[in-house]
């Protein structure tokens, strides 16, 4: 089958035809329908994560189980299928604790061994799903069977982002009816933080990206104000929209220690600030220990958004069957495996929200 490669840091994905993985007792093949290209992805693909190469990037999809382990449990051959970012085995103390997004599996799940490359190495996946190809063998717990008629390229989006995004909202940060939000860096995942704002009920909803693109796209999923760092503080500028106090919720969502220490201080005194974006692996974040203790504020991280995937994959599902949730206008690319270098462009220079693979 076909699968793009990422073979060394910051170079093109190469596109081969490599052997299906095999399916052990646990195991799930998935023929892929569509793949979103998330952040995450070009991370690790610039060398930035812990994740060693040659890797299969991708981990945002939906598709079409074809085979299953004799082991498993979970679905069937035949069902409709979204991949998670982190596995939830549904057993284990996190699990069953409410911390799936913490599933004692998850390393196990993301180092294992996929694929036989043709120089003889052999290559992981990335989160243990590998989306950036025309099928995928994951263990089941990296799965949920799902039932909806929503467009392959739009369920896709919920495997990753848009369930990190509306996490954040929802279940890290508990946005309040009636609040103020800012969102910093507005790709597919600050995107979902905003409507999850937008539908969590908060009514003062800034959007702060250096893309004019970006920004447009934030004011028709929810935001009602835009802001630009290129004119100025945006510490200042979120200030004035907010009675000079600050916002009852931060979110960081690019993942660079100064837009942390951003977030922190355009969030007003007893606020929540969330930290949602990817880090470089060795990045380091230095806040002044009297304003972290004495402003009351709540710094949380948030690991895919706080989600667990067996219960909020069917919820976001109905938000978006609703009509609450809009999943259709983030894409704004649809492309072909062969053009995943293309995408992977388009990320790197903030293009669009988000590009999906079909």
């Amino acid at each position: 089958m076909r699968v793009a490669v990422a073979y060394e840091v910051g170079q093109p994905l190469v596109i081969e035809d490599l052997e299906v993985p095999a399916v052990g007792p646990r195991d799930v093949l998935v023929r892929i329908a569509a793949s979103g290209i998330c952040h995450t992805d070009l991370t690790v693909i610039n060398g930035l994560s812990s994740l060693p190469l040659p890797i299969v990037p991708g981990h945002e999809a939906c598709g079409t189980v074809e085979e299953v382990g004799p082991e498993v449990r979970r679905v069937k051959p035949g069902d409709r299928v979204l991949a998670s970012v982190s596995p939830a085995c549904g057993s284990c103390w996190w699990c069953t604790n409410g911390m799936s997004n913490h599933c004692e599996l998850a390393g196990v799940v993301r180092s294992t061994p996929r694929y036989t490359l043709g120089d003889g190495r052999t290559a992981a996946a990335v989160c243990g799903c590998g989306t950036f190809a025309e099928a995928m063998v994951v263990d089941e717990a990296s799965v949920v069977a799902v039932e909806t008629d929503l467009a392959d390229e739009q369920l896709a989006l919920l495997g990753c982002g848009v369930t990190t995004g509306l996490g954040a909202a929802f279940n890290t940060a508990g946005v309040t009816p009636g609040s103020s939000v800012a969102v910093i860096g507005c790709g597919g995942v600050g995107q979902s933080v905003i409507q999850g704002a937008r539908i969590a009920g908060a009514t003062t909803i800034i959007a702060i990206d250096l893309a004019a693109g970006r920004r447009a796209a934030s004011l028709a999923l929810g935001a009602t104000h835009t802001v630009d760092p290129a004119e100025g503080d945006p510490v200042e500028q979120v200030r004035t929209l907010t009675s000079g106090r600050g916002v009852d919720f931060g979110f960081e969502v690019v993942g660079l220690p100064d837009l942390i220490v951003q977030a922190f201080n355009l969030t007003r005194i007893e606020g929540a600030v969330t930290l949602v974006g990817m880090p470089a692996n060795d990045a380091k974040i230095t806040l002044p220990a009297v304003a972290a203790v004495f402003s009351g504020k709540r710094l949380a991280g948030s690991v895919v958004g706080g989600s667990q995937i067996l219960r909020d994959f069917p919820r976001f599902i109905r938000l978006a069957e609703s009509g609450r949730l809009d999943l259709g206008s983030m894409i704004s690319r649809r492309i072909k495996l062969d053009e995943v270098n293309d995408g992977i462009s388009l990320l790197n220079q903030a293009e669009g929200v988000r590009t999906v693979i079909m």
